[in-house]
């Protein structure tokens, strides 16, 4: 099959092929710079408790501003139609718009900079809370909003409180020239995230909801020279954000880092983070000072994340779920293609030539497989970069910027390489390699295919069935195609449940159900547990709180009334 591109139903064709040379990348004299070091709003001490605006920031930050207001995605005009389930001791009341909010008023400039025109439905909820100085569990689909749910309310209270909170820091206007006393980070706010990309990502973020104010953002990841770190830091930090290997390479340096100051944490991605392979990397962080406030959020959530989770929330926390936890979206149009091993490709190509000219990412399941790919595609001329966890800084950066900016729409990458990587206008998802079961299984997938679909735009998931290969994972695929309403292959057909269970199907193998929780729940009739509710459905009531329960569901199921015309 030729591998140039052929538009399908006007589409437009792929951008011309563009060689990077990665060797060169990596042995420039050239200073290096990583994308953790872009810059940042620099508060002057002669300020009042607002900044002025400054317009080369401004531009850097939010962009044009004539393209701002396409971010918004879905019309959340009909958001009282999603439903969300919120448990606790507390009832929270959600917000309407932002404005309602009781936000900072430079916190609300700096939204409507963003382009955001209404709060997702995850927002609506966890914004109150975090303002009403709860601990927050939030479980919402991908690409839902869950960065903005905790750093619009969070920032937003320290706003008005920073001179009061934060540690002292050396004048701007010094440390612009170097010539500065170097002070120890003492951060208010602590994000952990599972992957550099996504700390830089949430950094970015940061660094756009903290404009104009005194609040000021820094990133620490692997990959980078900690020298380089250290001297960010000695600038004075507010929000830091940062992985959790290289966030533990700091907890033995008092005299860089500390956290006698730290009034939030919050873990994104929670269910990679509190896995057992992180264990001893939180502990240590979360142990290095008084927390106030603490807040978990992922899509999905299994039973050793909830477990540790347990030891650092409050039990008087309340938690919201949009949909079942671990859900995709009807946003997404999911297709499966059933295919053996060595036609692979062939179909890959056909694939990508009937969906052309609009950013992909395709998923394999080995760092082999990423670079084979990348030559393969490279070689019959498609715009195409990769990144895995065997590359360097450098060359991950500089892949993902490729991509972001257009000049390689086509991103092959790991899964565990692009967790939770949001790139705006992913429109198409390519699962080349379906998870395994003993390798993230249908929570993997789920995390995969939400880049795409994000803010309630739609998106293309396309994954390659193997039988034989694949066989594991099927029952469970078809059930999550089933609760979203998508089309069920023949080749699934046989996986197919009798019955209730096909208009409402159950996930006693997924995330959010575990016999031994349903067993505590008969015992203990105030602790439920996720995913078991009073008449044995799933996805209808909370766990581990020991604490009274309010529970509150708002509106209908989430798709049931608003499938996607395709």
């Amino acid at each position: 099959m030729n591998g140039s591109s052929h538009p399908q139903n006007g589409s437009p064709a792929w951008v011309e092929r563009q060689e990077t040379d990665y060797t060169a990348l990596n042995n420039s004299d050239e200073p290096r710079t990583f994308d953790g070091q872009a810059k940042v709003y620099q508060w002057d001490g002669d300020f009042g408790e607002v900044g002025p605006r400054v317009v080369e920031i401004e531009l850097e930050l939010f962009g044009d501003p004539k393209s701002r207001h396409d971010r918004a995605g879905l019309d959340f005009s009909s958001i009282d139609r999603i439903k969300v389930e919120q448990e606790g001791p507390v009832r929270i009341q959600p917000i309407s718009s932002f404005k309602d909010a009781g936000l900072h008023p430079i916190m609300l400039e700096n939204v409507k900079l963003m382009g955001y025109d209404c709060p997702t439905p995850i927002q609506r909820y966890t914004i109150p809370s975090m303002l009403q100085n709860h601990d927050v569990i939030g479980i919402a689909q991908t690409g839902s909003g869950k960065t903005g749910a905790y750093l619009v309310p969070i920032l937003s209270k320290l706003m008005g409180k920073t001179k009061k909170l934060a540690a002292a820091r050396p004048d701007p206007s010094l440390a612009a020239l170097g010539e500065f006393n170097a002070v120890v980070a003492e951060p208010l706010v602590l994000v952990v995230a599972p992957t550099r990309e996504l700390a830089v990502q949430i950094f970015n973020e940061t660094r756009k909801f903290c404009y104009r104010s005194m609040l000021r953002p820094c990133v620490v990841y692997g990959g980078v020279s900690i020298k380089e770190q250290i001297s960010l830091l000695n600038r004075g930090c507010d929000i830091l954000v940062g992985t959790p290997g290289r966030l533990g390479d700091f907890v033995a340096k008092s005299h860089v880092l500390n956290f006698r100051r730290l009034q939030y944490v919050v873990i994104d991605e929670a269910d990679e983070m509190l896995d057992a392979d992180w264990e001893d990397e939180i502990r240590a962080i979360l142990s290095g000072g008084r927390i106030l406030k603490f807040g978990l959020f992922s899509a999905t959530f299994p039973k050793e994340a909830r477990e540790l989770a347990k030891e650092y929330i409050s039990a008087a926390h309340v938690r919201f779920r949009v949909g079942r936890a671990g859900s995709t979206t009807a946003n997404i149009k999911q297709t499966i293609i059933q295919t053996e091993p060595e036609d692979k490709r062939e179909v890959l190509l056909r694939v990508l030539n009937d969906v052309t000219g609009v950013r992909t990412i395709i998923f394999a399941n080995s760092r082999r497989e990423v670079d084979n790919l990348d030559d393969f595609l490279f070689n019959v001329k498609l715009p195409v970069t990769s990144m895995h966890s065997d590359r360097t800084q450098m060359e991950r950066e500089a892949a993902l910027r490729s991509f972001r900016h257009g000049q390689a729409p086509i991103l092959i990458a790991t899964g565990v390489t692009a967790r939770g990587i949001d790139v705006r206008n992913v429109m198409h998802v390519i699962n080349y390699d379906l998870p395994s079961m003993d390798h993230g299984g249908i929570e993997e997938y789920t995390h995969r295919i939400g880049r795409t679909g994000r803010i309630g735009h739609r998106g293309l998931a396309t994954s390659f069935f193997v039988p034989g290969q694949d066989d594991g994972i099927a029952d469970v695929l078809t059930r999550t195609l089933l609760e979203t309403q998508q089309e069920v292959p023949d080749f699934l057909g046989m996986y197919v449940p009798e019955g209730e269970a096909a208009l409402h199907p159950r996930f006693e193998t997924e995330s959010d159900y575990d016999p031994d929780e349903a067993a505590t729940q008969d015992s203990e009739p105030s602790a439920p547990a996720w995913g078991q509710a009073e008449n044995g459905a799933a996805g209808t009531t909370g766990w581990g709180s020991e604490a009274p329960a309010a529970t509150q569901s708002n509106g209908l199921e989430n798709g049931a009334e608003d499938t996607l015309d395709w």
